[in-house]
C-alpha cells in the first residue's frame, strides 16, 4: 500500500523547491512536517527510512499507539491536532518537540503545570483560525497577540511561531488570504518584542495549498495524503470540535 512513499517524497521536495524557487526563497527555508494521521508506523517507517526527520500527529491515542513501533529510528515528533487537557500527560511521554495547535489560555495553563512538575519545557506555536470556519480550531485573528502575550508568562512554554489551516476551498484567493493574515500577524506579534517568544515559525499549506502558503512565507508545510495516499475518514474527522 505504501509502496509509493519514496517516490511520493521526491515530488513534494520538487514541489517545495519549485515554489521556494518562484518566491525567491531558498528550499532549505521550509521544513517538510510528514502529517500522519491514520497511517500505521510501518508506513511512516518507510518515510523515515527514506530520509525525511519530521513527523506529526493529531491525535494523542495514535500518536501512544506509534510510539514504540518507531522509537528505534530517528525522528522528531510534533503534535497538530486539538489537544484535550486531559490528554497532556500522554503526549509528554511521547518525546513531542513541538505542540503547534496551542489556542487557548485554559490549555496554555494545563501544559504549563504538567511540564513544571516534570521540570522540563516545550517549544510551541499558537493555532490561529484565519479562515473564519466554525469547525476549526484556533484563536481569532483578533485575539492572537494577547494569547501571545498571556502564553509568554508561562516559562515553560517557548513560543517559537504562528499555525494555520487554511480555507477548505476552491477559491485560491480566499485560501491564500489565510496565509497571508497569518504572516500579518506574524510580523505584528514579531514587532511587539515580547520577551521570550520568537516569531520564526509559520506552520501553513498542506498537500493542497502548500505552494500558496511558500509563497506567503511558510516556514513548514504539512503534508500527509500527498505522501501516503487518501485516507479512510475525511480530514472533518479531524479538524471538526465534535470528535
Amino acid at each position: 500500500m505504501y509502496q509509493d512513499v519514496s517516490n511520493n517524497i521526491v515530488r513534494i521536495r520538487q514541489r517545495i523547491a519549485a515554489a521556494c524557487m518562484a518566491s525567491g526563497r531558498a528550499p532549505g527555508e521550509v521544513r517538510l512536517l510528514m502529517a500522519t494521521k491514520t497511517v500505521p508506523a510501518n508506513g511512516i517507517r518507510i518515510a523515515l527510512e527514506a530520509g525525511e526527520t519530521l513527523i506529526a500527529e493529531n491525535r494523542v491515542q495514535e500518536l501512544k499507539e506509534k510510539y514504540d513501533a518507531l522509537k528505534d529510528i530517528p525522528h522528531e515528533n510534533h503534535f497538530i491536532g486539538h489537544l484535550q487537557t486531559n490528554k497532556i500527560k500522554d503526549l509528554l511521554k511521547c518525546e513531542v518537540t513541538c505542540i503547534q495547535s496551542v489556542d487557548r489560555l485554559s490549555l496554555a495553563e494545563k501544559l504549563h503545570q504538567q511540564l513544571s512538575a516534570a521540570n522540563r519545557t516545550m517549544d510551541i506555536l499558537i493555532q490561529v483560525n484565519t479562515s473564519g470556519e466554525e469547525s476549526k480550531f484556533g484563536v481569532h485573528p483578533s485575539q492572537a497577540a494577547e494569547l501571545v502575550k498571556q502564553v509568554a508568562a508561562f516559562g515553560t512554554l517557548k513560543i517559537k511561531g504562528l499555525m494555520t489551516i487554511g480555507l477548505f476551498s476552491t477559491d485560491e484567493v480566499k485560501v491564500r488570504e489565510c496565509f497571508r493574515i497569518l504572516r500579518k500577524l506574524r510580523d505584528e506579534i514579531a514587532a511587539m518584542d515580547v520577551p521570550g517568544v520568537e516569531m520564526k515559525e509559520l506552520s501553513m499549506g498542506m498537500s493542497g495549498d502548500m505552494e500558496m502558503a511558500i509563497a506567503e512565507g511558510a516556514t513548514i508545510v504539512r503534508v500527509g495524503t500527498a505522501i501516503f495516499g487518501q485516507r479512510p475518514t475525511p480530514d472533518s474527522f479531524y479538524w471538526n470540535e465534535k470528535f
